[in-house]
C-alpha cells in the first residue's frame, strides 16, 4: 500500500477503490519488463496515467517518453509522424524528418486511441513490435529501434477485429499484458473524494470559498451514472464552483448540472453540433422504421380478425387507410366482396422515392401531433434537445 500511495501522490491519482488499486499494481509489476501493454477503459477514466507510471518505474525512465494521440493525426500523415520520412517523399516534405519511433529509441511510446490507426499503419506497427525494424516513408533503408510500446483504447478491439478494422495479430502483440481501468460508476467510493479535490483546486486557484455538498447532494452525486467518467465529474465540479453563489450545494442545485441521458445513443451536451445532427438523424430514421413496422403489424392483425369473424374484407384503398399510410377519403369506392391479400400489391401510381428529409419531417410531425404541439415533449420522444427540434422544424419547413 505504501508504494501505491506514493504513486498516487506523485501522479495526482485520487481514489482507494479495489479495482483502481489492482490496475495500478499490474502497472507496477509489468514496469520493469519490456512487454507491450494494452490499457483499456471508457473515455475519461484516466488511462493516460498508466503508461506514465510504467515508464517512470522502468529501466527506460531516463530516456524519452512520447505520447501520441493516434486519433488526432490525419490518415495521410500518420505513417510520417510515427516512422519519419525522407526529403521529397511527398508534397511538402522539404527535408528529412525523424518519426516518433526513431526519436524515442531506448524509451517508451504511448499510443493513445490505437484502435483508430489505419490498416496500412497497423502493418508497419506490427513489424516494429515483432522485429524492432521500420522504414521511413519514401525510403528503402531498414532502420532499427528499441522502443517499449504502451497502447490505450476505449474501443472494443474484438468488435473492430470482427468488422475488419483492426488486425488480430496486432491485437495479441499489443495485449501481452492487459490493464483494465475501471469506469467511475464502478468505484463509487471515490466519487466524492474526486469532487472535493476538483472543487478545492478551483477554490485555491481563484481565491474563493470551496463548495460543500449536503447529504442529499452527496447521495445524488454518488448515485449518478457518470458517462463521461472523471472528466465529466471534474467539469461539473468546476461549473458549480464558478457559477453558484451558494457555497453549500443541495440536491436541487446539483441536479441542474446532471443531465441524465435518455438512452445510450443520446447526444451529450458536450458533443459538437455535427455529432448531435448525426445522432438525431439516425434516431429519427430508426424510429420511423419501427413505427412503419408497427403500422404493418397492426394492419395485418385487423385483416386477420375481420377474416376470422366473417366480416367483408376492405378494398386496397381502405386497407391503406387502416394502416394510416394514406389519408381517408381517397379516390374509389370499396367493393363489398373484394378480396385483399396482405402480401399482394395494389399500385395505382409509381410512388415518389422518400428522401431522408421526408422521413425526418414525417416523424417530427407525428411527434408534434401526439403531444398537441408541445415541443418539449416531442423532443423527448425523438431523443433530441428542444433547441435541435426547433432548428429541424425551421430547416424542414414544418408548419406547427
Amino acid at each position: 500500500m505504501t508504494d501505491l500511495l506514493s504513486i498516487k501522490q506523485r501522479f495526482g491519482i485520487i481514489g482507494n477503490s479495489e479495482l483502481l488499486n489492482r490496475a495500478l499494481e499490474v502497472a507496477l509489476r509489468v514496469a520493469p519488463t519490456d512487454l507491450s501493454v494494452l490499457v483499456t477503459g471508457e473515455s475519461g477514466t484516466g488511462k493516460e496515467f498508466f503508461p506514465q507510471v510504467i515508464h517512470a518505474y522502468s529501466a527506460r525512465k531516463h530516456n524519452k517518453y512520447i505520447a501520441v494521440n493516434c486519433g488526432a493525426i490525419p490518415e495521410g500523415t500518420i505513417d510520417s509522424e510515427l516512422f519519419g520520412h525522407e526529403k521529397g517523399s511527398f508534397t511538402g516534405a522539404t527535408e528529412a524528418r525523424k518519426g516518433y519511433f526513431e526519436e524515442a529509441d531506448g524509451g517508451t511510446i504511448f499510443l493513445d486511441e490505437v484502435g483508430e490507426l489505419p490498416l496500412s499503419t497497423q502493418v508497419r506497427l506490427l513489424r516494429v513490435l515483432q522485429t524492432g525494424e521500420f522504414m521511413r516513408v519514401g525510403s528503402a533503408r531498414v532502420q532499427k529501434t528499441d522502443v517499449r510500446v504502451v497502447a490505450a483504447t476505449n474501443n472494443n478491439l474484438m468488435q473492430s477485429i470482427a468488422a475488419g478494422r483492426f488486425r488480430e495479430d496486432l491485437f495479441y502483440r499489443l495485449n501481452t499484458v492487459p490493464i483494465s481501468v475501471p469506469a467511475l460508476r464502478e468505484r463509487p467510493e471515490d466519487i466524492y473524494l474526486l469532487f472535493r479535490k476538483f472543487s478545492s483546486d478551483v477554490a485555491v486557484q481563484y481565491r474563493m470559498p470551496a463548495i460543500k455538498l449536503d447529504a442529499s447532494a452527496r447521495a445524488m452525486l454518488e448515485g449518478y451514472s457518470w458517462r463521461g467518467n472523471v472528466r465529466q465529474l471534474k467539469n461539473v465540479a468546476e461549473q458549480i464552483s464558478a457559477i453558484e453563489e451558494a457555497r453549500e450545494i443541495t440536491a436541487p442545485i446539483l441536479a441542474r448540472y446532471l443531465v441524465e441521458p435518455q438512452m445510450s445513443s443520446q447526444p451529450s451536451v458536450l458533443n459538437s453540433a455535427r455529432m448531435d445532427d448525426m445522432d438525431t438523424e439516425r434516431e429519427l430514421l430508426y424510429k420511423v422504421l419501427f413505427d412503419m413496422r408497427s403500422d404493418i403489424n397492426e394492419m395485418k392483425r385487423l385483416l386477420f380478425e375481420m377474416r376470422m369473424g366473417g366480416m367483408p374484407m376492405p378494398a386496397p384503398q381502405e386497407h391503406r387507410e387502416l394502416a394510416g399510410l394514406l389519408p381517408a377519403g381517397g379516390v374509389g369506392t370499396p367493393a363489398v366482396n373484394d378480396v385483399y391479400y396482405v402480401d399482394s400489391e395494389d399500385v395505382t401510381e409509381v410512388p415518389r422515392e422518400l428522401t431522408k428529409a421526408d422521413v425526418q419531417r414525417e416523424q417530427i410531425v407525428r411527434a408534434l401531433r401526439r403531444h398537441n404541439g408541445r415541443r418539449k415533449d416531442a423532443a423527448a420522444e425523438l431523443f433530441m434537445s428542444e433547441r435541435t427540434l426547433y432548428r429541424k422544424i425551421k430547416e424542414l419547413g414544418i408548419e406547427e
